[in-house]
């Protein structure tokens, strides 16, 4: 166990069991909260209370193996490894309205998506939620620069490990820690429709963004295997359920592939399918990756596609390309070190 996954009361109640008081338990949570790497930072606390915390519940922070700055618009990419020796990226974007922080969720994802390099060598274990944290905490601490949103959308899929996020959204929104309120934060899924079920009867008021990349069963069957599972009516059906739940738009990342869901068709598709359900479409140039056939669709098929959408009612907005100098997409940064460390 790694004491940054507990949340205050449950660190309170460990330390009433070593009796100490509670305030001890704060003191405690408030440091890792604040990204220290070792029990000696903890300069409140007695020396014998760091000394064995130090040796029943070490910190491990992760380790910079790889950083990147965009030379363009200033990204940064972060390729972590963590105590285990495995490794994760995260983004760190900035935007006129503040910085955003794209973080893991998994070591390697399961997912099979055509277009993602994240999923190409399997899913090797799932993050804890002191390592998701952590991704969030470091990244503020190294790059200098506060962090005051976070989007789910880095290696993995978010709800293939539930527990561990749901857990990391109640330590990084508690007010004794950093605070994020959950209005900041954004989770992207595949669409794994009993999991944004059991997401919206939660009621938290985070942005959901569905992972959708084409407008029916046929194209979605070819690029995403977990469209055989749960169909594209079924998955729009769950995104009603989860507006009626939370009252939070829907939000649709589309990845425009060239020749294969950028079409006119395509889009007056779209449109059929959502009418009625509140929604922005984020549409995304896709980013080339060396083992996958497919290509980017063009800039004015792309401009086309988002006229589309618009002139039918729904907001629609092309996604600015951001650090594609320095391998920035899902898991490039992460399989391009994989590789090296194996020549």
């Amino acid at each position: 166990m790694n004491l940054k996954s507990q949340t205050l009361p449950e660190l309170t109640a460990l330390f009433k069991a070593w009796g100490e008081p509670a305030f001890r338990a704060k003191q405690v949570y408030t440091w890792l909260h604040k990204g220290v790497r070792t029990y000696s930072e903890m300069t409140n606390l007695p020396q014998a209370l760091r000394q064995r915390l130090e040796e029943s519940y070490p910190i491990c922070p992760p380790e910079v193996v790889r950083k990147q700055e965009s030379s363009r618009d200033g990204t940064i990419k972060y390729l972590w490894r963590l105590s285990d020796g495995n490794c994760v990226e995260t983004v760190l974007m900035r935007y006129n309205y503040g910085n955003t922080v794209c973080i893991s969720t998994e070591v390697g994802c399961r997912m099979g998506c055509a277009f993602c390099a994240s999923t190409l060598g399997g899913l090797v274990r799932r993050l804890e939620p002191f390592e998701m944290l952590d991704q969030v905490l470091f990244t503020q601490i190294d790059s200098g620069l506060p962090v005051s949103r976070i989007v789910l959308m880095g290696i993995g899929e978010p709800l293939d490990n539930f527990d561990n996020v749901l857990r990391f959204l109640e330590l990084v929104n508690s007010p004794e820690g950093m605070n994020i309120s959950m209005r900041h934060i954004s989770l992207s899924t595949c669409g794994l429709v009993p999991k944004i079920d059991e997401l919206a009867s939660r009621k938290l008021q985070i942005s959901l963004a569905i992972s959708l990349h084409g407008p029916n069963d046929e194209i979605r069957n070819q690029i995403m295997p977990v469209n055989r599972a749960y169909p594209i009516d079924e998955l729009l059906a769950a995104c009603r359920r989860y507006f009626e739940a939370t009252s939070r738009r829907i939000h649709f990342e589309y990845a425009m592939i060239d020749g294969l869901n950028d079409r006119e068709q395509d889009a007056k598709e779209l449109l059929r399918r959502l009418k009625g359900l509140p929604a922005h479409f984020n549409l995304i140039p896709l980013n080339h990756v060396e083992e996958s056939p497919l290509k980017p669709s063009s800039k004015k098929a792309v401009a086309r596609f988002q006229q589309l959408l618009e002139a039918g009612g729904i907001t629609a907005t092309v996604r600015r390309t951001l650090g594609g100098d320095i391998d920035a997409s899902c898991g490039q940064l992460r399989r391009k070190y994989s590789k090296e460390q194996t020549q």
